[in-house]
């Protein structure tokens, strides 16, 4: 009997090594199609023999997404990018070449198509990255209506570019910042003792609902398998909304360091972002402090990983087995209470 043959787009990335490794588990042929084959060659021993293929690929090519779906028989488009760069813009990335993946799946027969998306996508919204989002659910859904569509909150995980990003911030750093606070603090006066209260951060700022990358890989694992994942949209996200403020201290506990948490209007850190927008990787953007004016979680009403038959990983669960080595060294060898 032939093996199954999936291409994922984007896999050697984050969220791709997980998924790569479940589809070598189930005896699939995996093409990864990357702009790099040299990247992707890591991903080689997660399988048999010849049975993980690195490609030579890009979404904004249109004859090397056909070449690399060839025979196909299910597609999964991880692609994605935070910060536009050079040609790299959010429009070509996540808008056009959303649309010629499905296409070219579609031509070549694919029985299957995931794709990922996020928490956000809008085409109303002020952030021109939720735009884009949204303008490529609507042109894989115009190319292929049968794909399964992933919006996911932030993603978390061993190699995640989030809570290790600032993890890694509080090694230098004697603060860290708590997005969408307001920008003039309440003030309480308590007239029995004559005490006055100033809250900085009100609701903690912007909310998030974490999920992890497991959980991701697993729901696309049963989105290729289920009929009924066939043209509907999920989003996912874990089993607790945090603010803010709440991740911060979260992060913290986990890598048990003292940092001053600073409370950032959207003003404010639109203000620094213009400047560290100018970095080659810069820590955030204009546009990604507009996607914070909307709380990251999973809308009411939406299908879920629970709809998949996936129960979700808390973080408090997941985040010590990685974040321990950001402690200080006095503190690496401690074990939990």
């Amino acid at each position: 009997m032939a093996r199954r043959v999936v291409t994922v787009f984007g896999g050697s990335g984050f969220l791709g090594r997980h998924l790569v490794q479940r589809l070598a588990a189930s005896g699939a042929i995996v093409r990864v199609a990357v702009r790099d084959t040299e990247d992707a060659l890591y991903l080689k021993p997660l399988g048999d023999v010849g049975q993980i293929v690195p490609v030579t690929a890009s979404v904004a090519n249109q004859a090397s997404v056909e070449a690399a779906v060839d025979g196909a028989d299910a597609v999964v488009n991880l692609v994605g990018i935070l910060y536009e760069w050079s040609k790299n813009t959010f429009e070509r990335i996540h808008a056009q070449g959303a649309g010629t993946v499905a296409a070219a799946a579609k031509a070549a027969g694919a029985g299957k198509l995931v794709h990922i998306s996020a928490i956000g996508a809008d085409p109303q919204s002020d952030s021109l990255y939720a735009r884009s989002k949204a303008a490529g659910e609507q042109a894989v859904r115009e190319a292929f209506p049968e794909a399964s569509i992933f919006r996911p909150s932030v993603i978390f995980g061993p190699e995640d570019t989030f809570f290790n990003l600032f993890a890694g911030l509080s090694r230098i750093t004697p603060f860290l910042p708590v997005f969408g606070c307001p920008l003039i603090p309440k003030i309480t006066l308590f007239q029995d003792d004559n005490l006055i209260d100033i809250d900085f951060f009100a609701d903690g700022g912007t909310k998030f609902q974490p999920v992890y990358v497991g959980d991701v890989a697993d729901a696309i694992m049963a989105a290729l398998e289920a009929p009924e994942a066939q043209g509907q949209t999920y989003e996912l996200g874990g089993p607790q909304v945090y603010s803010y403020k709440q991740v911060m201290e979260l992060l913290l506990e986990n890598i048990g360091r003292k940092k001053i948490l600073a409370p950032y209007p959207f003003g404010l850190a639109a203000f620094w972002a213009f400047f560290l927008e100018m970095w080659p990787k810069p820590l955030f953007t204009r546009d990604q402090i507009k996607l914070l004016r909307k709380d990251n979680v999973v809308g009411s009403g939406a299908k879920t990983l629970r709809d998949l038959g996936i129960e979700p990983t808390a973080a408090e669960a997941i985040l010590p087995t990685y974040l321990r080595r950001y402690r200080p060294p006095a503190r690496q060898n401690l074990r939990e209470a």
